[in-house]
């Protein structure tokens, strides 16, 4: 509606430069697939008992059932509803696995260096999504600048270490999936001066064979873990 007396807007056109590439990659389209498949089994399971999740359990799955509501109060599911998958959403979804859309307003950069700097933001969101839960830099508990400095120096320390270590197994297996098999290769004494080791696995084997330590020893005395820990 035009207010008389008032001015219309003149519309202008702007001329915005960009580019906008697009890339497949089966290693993504494989992690695609493999997380909503995780997620759709939870769905199904989620079909069958659904009192055993709520809206804060449900997250993911609940995407992929279809006619699923929770409670506002409790967050539970609500019932007498008729659940079922939806897998017309999830054929949608799988069209899309492995595919990338970049869109930027670099229009020197060619191609691959285009999708490499990608990649390279990419790396420094999951370098902050793990220092944030594999390390607990946050939330805080200290206060004092020297203990903040502390913190956060030692939380650094350690996904340098984890990133070299990354590097040297090839970057085959995933950090959190690293920093789980380093925290399991512990010991329990058996006796006054021996220990037994009870985890061991591909990790740690490939660790062994890149640092030349024998990992794979069973039981060892509080003298050979000594020396093991001067490596």
């Amino acid at each position: 509606m035009t207010v008389p007396g008032q001015k219309k807007k003149k519309k202008k056109s702007v001329s915005i430069d960009q580019k906008q590439m697009a890339y497949y990659s089966e290693k993504y389209a494989k992690k695609q697939k493999h997380d909503r498949d995780v997620m759709v089994a939870r769905a199904k399971d989620l079909i069958s008992h659904p009192k055993k999740y709520d809206k804060v359990t449900a997250a993911g799955s609940g995407a992929y059932v279809r006619n699923i509501a929770f409670d506002k109060s409790t967050g539970e599911i609500v019932d007498g509803r008729e659940l079922t998958l939806d897998e017309e959403k999830i054929a949608e979804e799988a069209k899309y696995d492995g595919y990338y859309s970049i869109v930027t307003s670099e229009l020197k950069m060619s191609d691959h260096e285009i999708r490499d700097t990608y990649r390279g933001l990419a790396r420094i969101e999951e370098t902050f999504k793990i220092s944030k839960t594999e390390f607990e830099s946050r939330p805080v508990f200290v206060w004092t600048n020297a203990h903040i400095e502390g913190h956060f120096a030692t939380c650094f320390t350690a996904l340098v270490l984890i990133r070299l270590l990354q590097t040297k197994l090839g970057s085959k297996y995933p950090i959190g999936k690293t920093i789980t098999s380093l925290r399991k290769y512990n010991c329990t004494q058996i006796d006054n001066t021996l220990y037994q080791f009870v985890y061991y696995d591909e990790i740690l084997e490939e660790c062994g064979k890149i640092f030349d330590m024998e990992l794979n020893n069973k039981y060892r005395t509080r003298e050979q873990i000594c020396r093991l820990l001067k490596y």
